[in-house]
């Protein structure tokens, strides 16, 4: 269904290491557990999130009912990027988006649209140039045409434990706050959290700066998640924005039936 190399007209991505990069969904359950060990080794080490599933994976309830997009270097056969994608015809298998664990949705979940949520975003720390997060971006855009997605969601953390430096990125980001119809609410304040504090601001992800270039907003306060050490902020994007520029980008033709 879905499965390209990286872009290029040779199929490859030019790299210092000459890398082959392989976009595809997975369709096998040792291609999810490669994702699986793939979060549990960055969200692990790199966080020290606690996390649960067998060990040296990163697995929940929601992973039975979800599209595991996958960037897999084929030089090294190791996986080094993946997403997980959840769709609305899924949700009544576990009863509720993820998000909805730490937000209320009330407000856009009552809007008559088809909603994919996107959830453990990953890169291998040696593939955070741009290139691996550009492929998975080409691959969320055909899934959202594929599946005549209208928008899209999900949480993108930062690791910071400071609440003062937290209301103060807030503040900042300001400017790409969603409509107030289309706000979001955290069911866990983040502790000290205050957008008044003179404080420097914590340090914005390149995954969120990403998301706020190709036009994702942000839905309001962030969530305190303990298990993750982080700050959640809920992020809120219309399937027209992210389309057609990726697509036209980044993806070569697919053969919609394999």
């Amino acid at each position: 269904m879905l499965s390209t190399q990286s872009h290029g007209s040779t199929g490859r991505v030019a790299t210092k290491k000459e890398r082959s990069l392989r976009l595809y969904l997975a369709r096998h359950q040792d291609e999810v557990e490669a994702a699986q060990r793939l979060r549990y080794e960055v969200f692990s080490a790199e966080y020290g999130a606690q996390l649960s599933g067998r060990p040296g994976l990163d697995q929940d309830e929601y992973d039975p009912f979800c599209e595991h997009l996958i960037v897999e270097d084929e030089t090294r056969q190791e996986v080094v990027g993946t997403y997980r994608l959840f769709l609305p015809e899924k949700v009544a298998c576990v009863g509720r988006y993820y998000a909805e664990t730490e937000f209320d949705l009330s407000r856009l979940l009552a809007l008559d649209a088809r909603v994919m949520e996107l959830g453990r975003s990953c890169v291998h720390p040696d593939y955070r140039q741009g290139a691996v997060i550009g492929i998975l971006w080409s691959g969320l855009a055909e899934a959202m045409a594929m599946w005549q997605i209208d928008y899209l969601m999900g949480c993108a953390s930062v690791h910071s434990t400071d609440g003062p430096a937290l209301g103060a990125l807030y503040r900042n980001l300001s400017p790409y706050l969603t409509a107030r119809e289309q706000r979001v609410f955290p069911l866990r304040a983040v502790p000290k959290f205050d957008v008044e504090a003179q404080a420097e601001p914590a340090s914005l992800p390149s995954l969120l700066k990403g998301y706020l270039r190709a036009g994702v907003r942000i839905g309001g306060e962030p969530f305190w998640d303990p298990q993750f050490h982080c700050a959640d902020f809920f992020v809120w994007c219309e399937s027209s924005l992210i389309t057609p520029r990726y697509q036209q980008r980044y993806l070569e033709p697919v053969d919609a039936r394999k």
